[in-house]
């Protein structure tokens, strides 16, 4: 009975998972058709390397969702480190390399901010970062006084212009961290730990693991995370903006729920996230090749949100059914 159920579970995320293959390959096929300009090898390294970014904050998000969380405060976490790391740079002529670690060190903080405030007080983690979001978002504009930061040192541009050969030095940075990361949750103990918390956070506090401290690493994980993204997105427009991150959590978090990362935690895979950041990044591609709007394309990138909500809904119901 039970191998029946087992193979029954794997069968329905099996046709899951080709579903949104599917729906991949459809875009693909249809922007192909309505525009000559899409269908082309320059477009798709366009493509990887502008869903580099989003790819690696996803990660980041995705690590927080299987753990049973959300963050909502990664959009301002790219921007208060974007900030930052750019007057490490310019402002206080440090070393790129330093002022890298700065940065990074600094998204860590505000992941670690968020854990402790949703693990210490029990709020819930929407409302928790969400609150967070606004601080943060905030605190760029206030470290800089609203005034974006020019002038980066010439070597900074690597992280988001460089390439190694034909391959832009963020794809190369993205396929790292999407394989580093689909090991750690897949192959390693602590990897499913963040499951077992997103599952059933008390059966694994009685089965002896620190079920705060686990959270906790999953928040600082993704704020290591956002600060990577936050790098790569300077350099790559060779400034520092305190908008640089805004309203990038929708993005963010619509890739990993389009890819089938459940919003209500325990379930996820980083092979999800790539076809949901592609989803994402082909569909904005796509309209604007086709000279379509921007409100347009938010307006469908909200839908996909809710309608990825809705199915993830419906299939919590129907397992508790």
């Amino acid at each position: 009975m039970n191998k029946a159920s087992t193979k029954k579970f794997d069968f329905k995320n099996v046709m899951r998972e080709s579903a949104i293959l599917l729906v991949l390959i459809a875009i693909v096929i249809i922007f192909s058709c309505l525009s000559p300009q899409f269908f082309k090898l320059s477009n798709f390294m366009t493509i990887l390397r502008q869903v580099s970014i989003l790819a690696i904050v996803s990660v980041g998000m995705t690590v927080v969702l299987v753990s049973g969380g959300i963050d909502l405060s990664v959009g301002s976490i790219v921007s208060v480190v974007s900030v930052i790391t750019s007057m490490a740079a310019v402002n206080l002529s440090l070393p790129v390399g330093l002022a890298v670690v700065i940065g990074l060190l600094v998204g860590v903080l505000m992941g670690l901010i968020n854990g402790l405030m949703i693990t210490l007080t029990g709020m819930p983690p929407m409302i928790g970062t969400l609150a967070t979001q606004i601080a943060f978002r905030g605190l760029a504009f206030i470290i800089c006084n609203g005034a974006s930061i020019y002038d980066l040192p010439e070597s900074f541009s690597v992280f988001g212009q460089g390439y190694v050969g034909a391959v832009p030095v963020p794809v190369i940075i993205m396929v790292v961290i999407l394989a580093i990361f689909a090991f750690f949750l897949g192959k390693t103990y602590m990897g499913r730990y963040f499951y077992s918390v997103g599952s059933n956070p008390e059966a694994t506090r009685l089965c002896g693991l620190n079920v705060r401290k686990i959270q906790i690493l999953a928040y600082a994980l993704c704020g290591l995370l956002s600060a990577i993204g936050a790098i790569i997105m300077t350099s790559r427009v060779n400034s520092g903006q305190p908008r640089s991150g805004e309203g990038y959590e929708m993005d963010v978090l619509t890739a990993c729920v389009v890819g089938g990362v459940s919003i209500n935690g325990g379930e996820g895979k980083i092979r999800h996230i790539v076809i949901g950041v592609l989803i994402i990044g082909i569909l904005s591609n796509g309209l604007t090749i086709l000279g379509i709007s921007e409100y347009w394309q938010q307006v469908a990138k909200g839908l996909i949100l809710a309608v990825a909500v809705g199915f993830d809904a419906v299939q919590k119901n129907r397992k508790k059914a």
